[in-house]
This record gives C-alpha cells, sequence and structure tokens, in this order.
C-alpha cells in the first residue's frame, strides 16, 4: 500500500510466509514490537495462536516458524517463553526503513485509508455572540488536525462552520448591542437578563452610533432590534473569521442556520419524520419517537405548540442536508463535552433518515484550563471576563497553541501553561520538536557549504551498529502505523506523542553520532540522509498538526 514503510511489510510477508508454509493459510499475523528491552527488536505470538490447530508444542510450531524465516532483514531469530519467536534486525532493515523515507517524500505515511470517499469535519462552529475563547481554540485545532489527516490518508474532506445566526442567542445579542447602543448616548434602557456583558459590545455599538447617529433614540426598540442583531452578528462574525484565518484554520463553507428555515428544509426534515413513523404530533407540538428509537427518557419535541422548531428539529434539517442532500458518506462533528448527551438524539436522527448511525461521529471538546504564574484564569463567557483566543495567540503564537491544544485526547480536561508555551527550551514540546527540524535543516546547510552532495538515497547498513542510529531509523518506520492510528481513531495526540518522540530519538543520536564531521565517507553519507528522512517526517507531522517547520531558529 502507498505510503507503508517497505522494510516493515518485508518482514511481516517472511512471517507470514513461514506461516503458510506450514499449511495455516487464513491467518494474517504481524511481528510486534516486544515490551521489555533483551527480547529481540520483534516479537510474534503466533505460534501460540496456531499450536492448537496444527495439533502440536507452541515451542515446535515457533521454531518451524523460524526455520522457515527467510529474509535479509533478519539477522537471527529466537524462541522465548511458551513460544514466542523472537527477531533481531538487520542493518539492511534500518537501512532500508530510512531510504522508504527518502524515495517517498512527503508522500510517506500517506496509506490511503479513505479512497476518495466523502466526509465532512464540521468544527468550531461557535455562535457569533462574542470573539472566540480558548475552548473555541480547542476545537478549532483539533477539527483542522483531523481534517489534514483524513485529507493525507485519502479521504475527499470538506471543512464546515455553522453559523447560528438565528434564535434566541442572537435575539440576546441583539438586544445587549441596543442596551449598550442606548447606554453610550445616556438613555435609560434595561439590560437584558441573560445578555451578553462583554466589553466587545460597547465597540460594536460605538461603531453603530459613528454610522447612524442618535437615529434609534426615536425608534421603538422593538422596530430597530433586527438591525442591532444583524449588524452586531456581522461584526462578530467577521472577527470570528479573523482570528480563524490567523490561527491558520480555514473552510469550505459557512453554513447559516438561517437557510435551513428560508428554504424550508427544516419543514421538509419534519415531515418525512411523520411519513416514516418517527414523529408526531400531540397537545400541538411535534414529538420525536426517541424513547422507542434509542432508549431516551421520554421523546423529544421538534416543533413546539406555538410554531417554532427547537433546535432539534434545526439540527436534524442540518444532518439531513448532509447526509442526503449533500451525500456525505461520513459526518464528523467537533462539540463541546456539555453536548455530550445529545449525541444518542442525533445518532437517533440520523437512523431515522436511513444512514447508519456509526457514519455519524462526535468528537467531544474538554475544558481548557489557562494557567499563568502556575494559576488558573478564571473565566466566564456569559459575565464577558475571559481570555479571548486571539490574546493567547499574540501572548504564546500559533504554534505553541495549536501544539499544547493537540497533546492530548480532545474529550480530556487540558491545562494551558502559557508561560511553558512562551518559554524557549527543550521543556517547551513544540520548541523541542521544533529545534529537531531546525538543527537537521543546519546540518544539511553545513554539510552542502562544505562541498557535500545529496546524489543518491543510499545508506549503508553500517550505519546502524549504532543503538541510537538503529533506533532513529525504527521510529521512523512508526510513522505510517502512527498514521493509520491518528485516522482511524481521529486522534491527533497521536501524531504529537509520536513526534516529540522522534525528536527526542533523533537529538540522542545526534549527541552521539559524529554527522559531517565523520571521517568515514560512506558513514558520513548515510547518516546525512538518515537525518533527511528524519526531517522529512518531523516536517509532515507538524504540517498535519498545522505547526510550522522552521528551518532555522
Amino acid at each position: 500500500m502507498t505510503g507503508e514503510n517497505t522494510a516493515v511489510t518485508k518482514l511481516n510477508e517472511a512471517l507470514n510466509d513461514a506461516v503458510k508454509a506450514l499449511g495455516v493459510d487464513d491467518i494474517v499475523t504481524e511481528f510486534e514490537r516486544p515490551k521489555h528491552e533483551g527480547h529481540g527488536d520483534r516479537a510474534a505470538s503466533t505460534a501460540m495462536r496456531i499450536a492448537k490447530k496444527l495439533k502440536a508444542n507452541p515451542r515446535d510450531v515457533a521454531q518451524k516458524i523460524i526455520d522457515g524465516l527467510k529474509s535479509d532483514v533478519i539477522e537471527k531469530s529466537e524462541i522465548a517463553g511458551p513460544g514466542f519467536v523472537n527477531v533481531f534486525l538487520s542493518g539492511k532493515f534500518y537501512a532500508d526503513a530510512a531510504v522508504d523515507v527518502l524515495r517517498q517524500g512527503k508522500s510517506y505515511g500517506a496509506v490511503n485509508l479513505g479512497n476518495n470517499r466523502r466526509v465532512q469535519v464540521e468544527f468550531v462552529s461557535a455562535n457569533p455572540t462574542g470573539p472566540l475563547h480558548i475552548g473555541h481554540g480547542r476545537g478549532a485545532a483539533v477539527g483542522d488536525s483531523v481534517a489534514r489527516i483524513l485529507k493525507f490518508t485519502g479521504w475527499d474532506v470538506q471543512r464546515e462552520y455553522y453559523v447560528n445566526d438565528s434564535g434566541l442567542q442572537i435575539t440576546n445579542l441583539g438586544k445587549s448591542t441596543q442596551a449598550r447602543y442606548f447606554e453610550l448616548l445616556g438613555k435609560d434602557f434595561d439590560f437584558p437578563e441573560n445578555g451578553y456583558r462583554g466589553a466587545y459590545l460597547y465597540d460594536i455599538a460605538k461603531e453603530i452610533i459613528a454610522l447612524e447617529g442618535d437615529k434609534f433614540l426615536n425608534v421603538p426598540p422593538e422596530e430597530s432590534l433586527e438591525y442591532f442583531k444583524k449588524y452586531a452578528a456581522d461584526k462578530i462574525m467577521a472577527g470570528i473569521k479573523e482570528d480563524l484565518e490567523h490561527f491558520r484554520v480555514s473552510f469550505d463553507k459557512f453554513f447559516p442556520e438561517g437557510y435551513l428555515h428560508e428554504n424550508g428544509l427544516v419543514k421538509s426534515a419534519m415531515n418525512e419524520l411523520q411519513a416514516n413513523g418517527y414523529a408526531y404530533e400531540q397537545d400541538g407540538a411535534l414529538w420525536f419517537k426517541t424513547e422507542d428509537t434509542i432508549g431516551d427518557d421520554n421523546d423529544r419535541v421538534l416543533i413546539r405548540a406555538n410554531g417554532i422548531p427547537t433546535y432539534y428539529a434545526s439540527d436534524i434539517a442540518y444532518h439531513r442536508d448532509k447526509f442526503i442532500t449533500r451525500k456525505f458518506e461520513r459526518v464528523i462533528d467537533v462539540w463541546g463535552a456539555d453536548h455530550h448527551g445529545y449525541i444518542a438524539r442525533m445518532k437517533a436522527a440520523v437512523k431515522a433518515m436511513g444512514k447508519n448511525p456509526d457514519d455519524f461521529i462526535v468528537l467531544l471538546i474538554q475544558l481548557v484550563n489557562l494557567l499563568r504564574d502556575g494559576k488558573i484564569v478564571t473565566m466566564s463567557t456569559r459575565a464577558g471576563e475571559f481570555i479571548t483566543l486571539r490574546e493567547v495567540l499574540d501572548e504564546a503564537g500559533v504554534d505553541a497553541a495549536r501544539f499544547f491544544f493537540l497533546t492530548r485526547r480532545s474529550d480530556s480536561q487540558l491545562d494551558f501553561d502559557l508561560d511553558l508555551a512562551k518559554k524557549e527550551g527543550n521543556d517547551n514540546p513544540v520548541y523541542y520538536v521544533q529545534y529537531a527540524h531546525a538543527r537537521i535543516s543546519g546540518i544539511l546547510r553545513e554539510y552542502a557549504n562544505r562541498g557535500g552532495t545529496l546524489a543518491d538515497d543510499e545508506i549503508a547498513p553500517e550505519v546502524f551498529t549504532n543503538k541510537d542510529a538503529r533506533e532513529l531509523a525504527d521510529s521512523l518506520s512508526r510513522f505510517p502505523d502512527t498514521v493509520k492510528e491518528a485516522s482511524e481513531e481521529l486522534a491527533p495526540q497521536a501524531i504529537t506523542g509520536y513526534v516529540l518522540n522522534l525528536a527526542g530519538v533523533f537529538h540522542s543520536f545526534y549527541n552521539t553520532n559524529r554527522i559531517i564531521d565523520e571521517a568515514d565517507e560512506k558513514i558520513r553519507a548515510g547518516r546525512v540522509n538518515l537525518v533527511r528522512a528524519a526531517k522529512i517526517v518531523i516536517a509532515e507531522c507538524l504540517d498535519l498538526l498545522g505547526v510550522n517547520a522552521p528551518e532555522r531558529m
């Protein structure tokens, strides 16, 4: 498969050929890295798995497997314990593993899992009622990185932002802006009970005064409310887009909620649910049979008795548009952790559309604790007391923010240490990784300055008599499997953890091996090519995370 490491493939093929030679052709097996040092470079439990089928002692089966292992990437093999097959890899394995990176270049690791199937990733989708905060930033980093990983692994990806431009929250935004407008002009006006108190609304109100003057003072508030709603929402949405662009997050489509209502999509979706027996009318309202469909506590209202659709109805219409109208084969939503209980209801809706609920996936984004001077910064979104994403980016930088957001599972709580993010040192993870890339770049520049050439992609097996060289090549060989895991599990943190480890292995190699100062020309050229391969993989990892790979630091 394209993107895989051929040395690893060759090793596993040798194992499967040996197993098939014993008459077992209905099992596919692979070598794994042993948990304990001294148990070989790779181990397989295959003999114990097939011993019963062969009616033989597992150690005897293991010996037969060893006798059948024919490959130049294996130096020696031995039996361990009840029947493990432990192998020690040859210098050629490590050389081939690194050369594979050089020959495939940026396509290395790009295993084709998607086969160009259409997938949509909808993320951020913050209501345009205020600037993005640090929690939105984590969702943005996760959604964008997931989209990058899926695209890298062969999916046809569309990125979407759902704009909640209607409903109660936008009404409250309009009333809050209206209140600040009247306040600045000296007119008494009650601030809405659930209004937004952030200082940003004063700025928006000042803009309206500059544009319109005091013309709304003598207009009934209910008549001017639509203007305040639209102006404030549009202004905030423009700021959100600007912040996301600065954060290196782009979208293929911004989908306004209003489109669903204006084009009758909510009504048609509700009619379809009724026609298919998933919805019914009672007490003047329309209800979804969530109790029967998913075992919910009770059925859920779709259309209230006053004729106003619930958010659930809008979301059903929206996801019907995704699956049915736009024909996405897979839909991934990135939501805040407080929406956990809503997942089953949306899966019920997907099932009612005749689609597989497993094709609807929700990634939950847990809270972020912002630390400054070792203390948690207290924040309240409703009260307007929060640190905006833009403030974090200005203080810590885009690279550090993205990397830190992606260091842990998205559904686990994250502590974002601003002081560490700004620190230039090895205990700052993003600095540590970027420095590895910059250090390799410096090595290659100096090598070229001394007249060195990169004419071929060969690496002498003798390079790998050194343990750190073997570990570096071995780490490179793991990249395709890491990408598979990140793509299948929608887990950017797999890439972050991998590249941190790879950077550490490179730094160890650098500290124990002369590279361009090595006297032996063959060894020198091989070591240069080995670090070239490491640079390619580090850069690819950083790109999947949306982080820059600097040539100098």
